[in-house]
């Protein structure tokens, strides 16, 4: 049960930022570009790969599969935002989100491999 809740937990946080940066909409985009250096289209992929992500941990419940493959997506955006976090000068206290989403999607990840 706290499986599900972790996962509900990931997603629901997740999904947010993901679909904020599949809007991209005004200053908030331009400044993220240019402040992380990254591209539209990047932005929009890693925002699409969260916001999926996050829908199949929130299905989690039917299956490991959605687990180990949502947890992959998010876990693979949030290690690439912890670094360009770092590159850009943040340091840790810039990256602590991104951090701890990494690490909760790895634990998720590593607990479906539990026998039960």
């Amino acid at each position: 049960m706290i499986h599900y809740l972790l996962n509900a937990f990931i997603g629901k946080n997740i999904i947010e930022s993901g679909l904020t940066k599949v809007e991209n909409e005004g200053q908030v985009g331009e400044d993220f570009e240019k402040e992380f250096n990254v591209n539209p289209n990047q932005m929009k992929i890693a925002g699409y790969l969260e916001a999926i992500g996050a829908m199949l941990l929130f299905a989690s419940f039917l299956g490991k599969s959605f687990t180990r493959i949502g947890s992959i997506m998010v876990g693979s955006v949030m290690g690439v935002a912890a670094y360009k976090h770092y590159k850009a000068g943040h340091g840790y206290e810039g990256s602590k989100n991104a951090l701890k989403f990494l690490g909760l999607s790895a634990l998720s990840f590593a607990s479906t491999f539990n026998k039960k």
